[in-house]
Parts: structure tokens; sequence; C-alpha cells
């Protein structure tokens, strides 16, 4: 089929247009896609996205070669998905500090730790209160030996005398 027809039949939106572009063109648009990006699964997602730019630009822009119109799409969609794959990553030499501040959010070793520290605390805590517990019966039950003795001392003036130093 003649280029101006396929031409023709974008600018009608005729979806056989992209059949026939494949058909004709479809060869040529995969080895361009395949030398760049030297995958066969990423060349043939760049040849598909070069139908449909090629639908989208048709009826704004009429082409006079097909094959170089449709060519230079497959090259420029072919060098956007390379530069895609193969980009650094932004802020890489700051990558160890990001995953060093997430390791104290995410990391078990924490979980760990604090386990342990619980249980240390919890540890501590129950002794100082059964010291304090020890230390409120203790007083207690001087009290109530105080309050036997002065009752006895009442009964004694040396043992008053005791009460009252």
């Amino acid at each position: 089929m003649e280029d101006t027809h396929i031409v023709q039949m974008y600018w009608d939106r005729n979806e056989t247009a992209i059949s026939e572009s494949a058909m004709k063109y479809g060869t040529y648009c995969t080895s361009i896609a395949q030398n760049i990006l030297r995958n066969p699964a990423d060349a043939e997602e760049c040849v598909n996205d070069t139908w449909l730019h090629a639908w989208n630009a048709m009826p704004p822009h009429r082409p006079s070669l097909l094959s170089t119109f449709l060519g230079k799409i497959t090259r420029n969609l072919s060098f956007d998905l390379y530069r895609k794959m193969h980009r650094k990553k932004r802020g890489e030499s700051q990558m160890d500090a990001v995953l060093d501040e997430l390791e104290e959010c995410v990391s078990g070793k924490d979980d760990i730790e604090r386990q342990w520290e619980m249980k240390e605390l919890i540890a501590e805590i129950n002794q100082f209160l059964q010291k304090l517990w020890l230390m409120n019966i203790h007083r207690i039950d001087s009290v109530i030996i105080d309050d036997r003795a002065k009752s006895w001392a009442g009964k004694c003036d040396f043992c008053m005398w005791i009460f009252s130093l």
C-alpha cells in the first residue's frame, strides 16, 4: 500500500492504518528499537508506542515520508526508554544515609533491644515497689510496736522517760 494512502487513513481515523503501518514498517521500526535497546521486549514496546504516537500526531501533521516519520518516532521512544533504564538514581550518594535512617524505623534489632530494656525496667520497678512495700510494712509494724510500748510505758516511769527522748 502507498504511504500517501496510509497517511490518509490516519487522517480519516481509520484503525487499519495502524495494521498497514505495522505490516509495511514493523520490521524497520523493530530493527531501530532493537539496535538501541538490545532487548526484544523493550523494542516491541517501543514499536507499539510508535503506532500510538503516529496515531496521535497525524491529524495535525502530514508526513511526506512515512518511513522517516515512523523511524524518528521509534528512535526517540527507544532513546527515552534507554535513558530511563540506565539513568543514575538521583541522590545516589545519599542512599546510605537514607537507609541508615530507615533502619532505625524498620529494623527488627531495635525491637529486641527495646524488649530487653523494658524487661530490665520492669524488674527494677518491681524491685523498688517491693522495697517500698517492705518499708511500709516495717513502718506499720514499728507503729504497732510503738503503740504497745507506749501503753506499757504508762505503767513504768522509766519507760515514759525513754519514750520522751
